[in-house]
């Protein structure tokens, strides 16, 4: 039995950010039937991040709703709004992303909400908050990335803002969310007693960033300066960053510096004894460290390396990853069948609970495919 079986919750979310919310208590177990606009649905069925294209409809929609049913309505028609009120009521969340403003005019604003039930957990994620100059803009992953300060953390010294090439805030404030749910899901079991869990996307990035934003306000607020070259932390000393080698790239984390100069023979890096200089004289030794392993392979620096308990990896791209023994261990892809016969592969989730894995074959729904078994058991029955 999964944790959450026999927990309804009504997703009227769209996009990226609550919908990988649902789809983890999905996961978890709970029921998640999703509420879509007729003929339309949710605008990420037609949202490509490229051209492909399963079964009709976007990939990125294939991925993040899978395990979910779907129940048409529109919100602004009477007769589907009292509908979706009557799962409402039987509900144990509902969950939602519209702007400020919007969810008020629909008429499925908390203070609403739990008059008709009490004991709802009630979960929101908007992109910058409900009050202030900001509550009416966009919640789009790039934007936010670009307003929190995070594109100044990536690249090198003289780059330019660098995202982050994933939609990082989205995934996050839906994982910030789910946290809350669960923890008011808990506070319901033991008083009866509902709760409205808010998350912003502004807040879920700026906690991301805690290290480097606790960093900036105890040093005097001086400006983030990112390595010149080999990045991989605007703020952490050498060695910390992506090499080249001869055949390919090197990932290196913490080491001593003189001890990594003796241990790959790089004369250059034992003048370097003193703490503080892997800080101060970063770029300088970066370049000396980046000369030096571009001499040899990756192979062979890594054969080095690890027996010295130094921590770096090979750089791998997913043709790479996916052949390797400590990926195919972990059983992360899996393949879920839709309704019509159509399977598709996809990522499983990344929870194991009492040595099993939270899987289900179950693919993402097509537009209202549940609609009329849903008006027969829980509206009309």
């Amino acid at each position: 039995m999964k944790p959450l079986e026999d927990i309804l919750i009504i997703d009227l979310s769209q996009f990226l950010s609550a919908p990988s919310a649902t789809l983890r208590l999905a996961d978890l177990g709970a029921r998640v039937i999703k509420v879509e606009r007729p003929e339309t649905g949710d605008i990420c069925r037609q949202l490509y991040v490229s051209n492909v294209i399963l079964n009709g409809e976007s990939s990125v929609f294939r991925a993040i709703n899978r395990n979910k049913e779907s129940f048409q309505a529109d919100l602004k028609n009477e007769i589907d709004k009292q509908r979706v009120l009557k799962l409402v009521q039987k509900a144990d969340v509902l969950i939602h992303n519209f702007r400020p403003g919007v969810i008020e005019r629909l008429g499925f604003d908390y203070d609403t909400i739990k008059k008709i039930n009490p004991s709802i957990v009630y979960g929101d994620i908007s992109g910058y908050g409900s009050e202030g100059p900001w509550k009416a803009k966009p919640g789009q992953d790039l934007l936010v990335q670009s307003l929190s300060g995070l594109t100044w953390l990536n690249g090198v010294d003289g780059s330019g803002p660098t995202p982050v090439g994933l939609a990082v805030v989205d995934i996050l404030s839906g994982a910030h969310l789910v946290q809350g749910i669960l923890a008011a899901l808990l506070k319901k079991a033991r008083t009866g007693e509902g709760s409205k869990v808010s998350v912003s996307m502004l807040e879920s990035i700026l906690d991301f960033q805690f290290e480097s934003i606790t960093t900036f306000y105890h040093d005097g607020g001086a400006p983030t300066v990112r390595p010149k070259s080999n990045s991989a932390h605007a703020y952490l000393g050498a060695p910390y960053g992506v090499y080249k080698t001869q055949n390919g790239y090197l990932a290196l984390a913490m080491g001593a510096i003189p001890f990594l100069g003796e241990l790959l023979g790089c004369k250059e890096l034992t003048n370097y004894p003193e703490p503080a200089s892997w800080f101060i004289e970063r770029d300088a030794i970066k370049k000396a460290l980046a000369d030096h392993l571009a001499t040899d392979t990756t192979e062979k620096w890594l054969s080095i390396l690890e027996p010295a308990d130094i921590w770096c990896a090979n750089i791998m791209d997913w043709d790479t990853l996916f052949t390797q023994d400590g990926f195919k261990v972990l059983n992360m892809i899996q393949k879920v069948t839709m309704r019509d016969g159509f399977e598709y592969e996809t990522t499983r989730c990344p929870i194991k609970i009492d040595g099993e894995y939270l899987t289900s074959s179950l693919g993402s729904p097509m537009l209202g495919e549940h609609t009329d078994l849903i008006l027969k058991e829980l509206i009309e029955g």
